[in-house]
């Protein structure tokens, strides 16, 4: 693998999204195998039937399928000259549970090989194994050229070994595989699951894009109060620019520093700061503005008393 292919199957790997394609790829690999993908054309038949004509040989198989019904049997009316063994082996996985039974034309007779898909390892069974598969095919070479006669006697064979308990009693269940069930079910609740994923996730991008926008409305409604309260220490200053002295060209140097903080500042910005700025240039305005009173005040007054003495010292004389 080379490196750029290492790297994208990390990408791939390192999000939901591509694990979740993974295990959907994982998934349906696994039904495709398990529902006989790489099966040869004899156990892709008996996964679904019971009786299995190899082209060439003459058998009505409507009537076959009738005469071996549902029981656990399964047939396979191979060529002459087969291998009936691999035959058999060939159709292990599709034929689980069963007694099945190989079989061609041999001259006057008819060759058979049994293989059991019935119980375990154990010695046991093993022995009832062995034992059906050596009664199953017996008699049936009385009716060479006429195959729907030996299966009849191959079915009594079976329902001899039946009632002898050497085979369970029971139809033959042909069941999708497990993958095929959740694909199955992915299907019916996919559409569902993803219809439930995508209205909660539009309910909360409603959220997010709510806050948001109360996010920018009230960072609008900050900015604009800041405005409001530069403007009004603008004007403050100006009504102090008849009095100058010191701390106005101090305070006016100021301003003109936190107009350029203002006009920097970006969109996202906190503004507490800038307002408390404000509100202490404001407050240095004020004390100015009212010691320029004071002083005017305090001006006015002595100038009066003088006139009045005056006035009054004239009168005496």
């Amino acid at each position: 693998m080379t490196a750029v292919a290492r790297r994208l199957f990390g990408r791939l790997v390192g999000t939901a999204f591509g694990r979740a394609v993974l295990a959907c790829l994982a998934l349906a690999g696994w039904a495709l195998w398990s529902g006989g993908l790489f099966d040869g054309p004899v156990a892709r038949h008996v996964r679904a039937s019971s009786v299995y004509a190899a082209p060439g040989v003459d058998l009505d198989r409507a009537a076959a399928e009738r005469v071996v019904g549902n029981r656990r049997l399964v047939v396979l009316l191979m060529a002459p000259g087969a291998d009936l063994r691999e035959a058999c082996d060939d159709t292990e996985r599709a034929t689980g549970g069963t007694l099945v039974l190989a079989m061609s034309r041999d001259g006057g007779e008819w060759d058979t090989y049994g293989c059991s898909r019935v119980g375990g390892d154990s010695p046991r069974d093993i022995g009832r194994s062995a034992v059906t598969e050596t009664v199953i095919s017996r008699g049936a070479d009385a009716f060479v050229d006429r195959p729907i006669e030996a299966l009849k006697v191959i079915v009594l064979n079976y329902d001899r070994l039946v009632r002898t308990g050497l085979m369970p009693d029971g139809a033959r269940t042909i069941s999708p595989s497990l993958p095929r069930y959740l694909l199955a079910g992915g299907a019916d609740v996919g559409p569902v699951a993803g219809a439930a994923a995508l209205w909660l996730g539009g309910r909360r991008a409603g959220r997010l894009a709510e806050a948001r926008r109360a996010g920018r409305d009230a960072r609008a409604d900050e900015r604009a109060a800041l405005g409001a309260a530069t403007a009004e220490l603008a004007q403050q200053i100006i009504d102090l620019d008849r009095t100058g002295g010191p701390g106005y060209r101090r305070l006016a140097a100021d301003y003109v520093g936190l107009l350029d903080e203002v006009s920097d500042a970006d969109a996202g910005d906190p503004v507490g700061r800038l307002r408390d700025r404000v509100e202490e240039l404001s407050r240095r305005a004020a004390d100015l503005a009212d010691g320029a009173a004071s002083g005017a005040r305090a001006g006015a007054v002595p100038g009066g008393r003088s006139g009045r003495a005056r006035t009054r010292g004239r009168g005496r004389r």
